[in-house]
């Protein structure tokens, strides 16, 4: 991690969760972050942990809502003014929604798909953007997607949050194809966690927090932090070696 020093990284949804987490481990290994989230109030908070504890790196918070490709724009914009640009994308946002394919409303789809998939390929694009302008030839974007995309989880509430996640699957491999083809160095990895004891179920469970509740007590789940170390593994791999797909899931987890 020692080539990462001093330079820049973005993590989206770093306000809670694995985003937090890995906008800690990558401050602490002394780069400088922008975290950004609808809301910064927690991020806020997160940086001046991360200044009390005495980190090497600094940790910017952005608000930047990822549903409008505007605001999206304006904040690598932002981070190229006053920054100078993107080494690491850490593209972590994501949701679910209780939307079953049977029943479920379109703008709960819509809303998976501007997050998970479309957040995703924009943030994604303009980091390689930024990289080239800069001949940046070692930077590196890391998708964090879920074992739902590459498996269909037997649950109605779970069925398109995993067609958004198979997306991201394919998203990052595309990438890869891409990135070779144009003669970078430029790394693509997608990092695909089981089941990470966050606010994820609660968010998706909201009018039943006891089924929330149950998923987590249900076995030893992943915690954010082991995501974290997995980010930091992958960016700390050689620059010649190519770390495609992580997959992650606790040892009690079925599938």
């Amino acid at each position: 991690m020692e080539r990462w020093k001093g330079r820049v990284a973005l993590v989206t949804g770093a306000s809670v969760g694995i985003g937090a987490a890995v906008a800690r481990a990558l401050v602490q290994q002394g780069m400088k972050v922008v975290g950004c989230a609808r809301n910064v109030d927690k991020i806020e908070k997160l940086a001046a942990e991360c200044q009390s504890a005495g980190y090497t790196g600094t940790l910017i918070p952005y608000k930047c809502d990822l549903c409008n490709e505007e605001e999206i724009l304006s904040m690598f914009s932002a981070i190229k003014t006053l920054h100078r640009g993107v080494d690491v994308c850490i593209n972590n946002a994501g949701l679910a929604r209780h939307e079953p394919l049977l029943t479920g409303r379109t703008d709960g789809w819509r809303n998976m798909i501007d997050v998970n998939v479309l957040a995703l390929a924009i943030c994604t694009r303009e980091a390689y953007q930024s990289m080239r302008e800069r001949n940046v030839d070692d930077g590196h974007i890391i998708n964090i997607n879920s074992m739902g995309g590459h498996r269909v989880v037997p649950s109605a509430d779970e069925h398109f949050y995993c067609a958004t996640k198979h997306a991201v699957t394919a998203l990052t491999e595309g990438l890869r194809q891409e990135l070779r083809e144009a003669r970078t160095h430029i790394r693509a990895t997608c990092i695909s966690p089981g089941t990470v004891e966050t606010e994820f179920a609660f968010r998706l469970h909201n009018s039943d927090p006891e089924k929330a509740a149950a998923v987590y007590e249900s076995m030893k789940c992943l915690k954010a932090e082991d995501i974290a170390s997995a980010v930091t593994y992958v960016l700390g791999a050689p620059p010649h070696v190519q770390i495609g797909d992580v997959q992650l899931r606790p040892v009690e987890q079925v599938s």
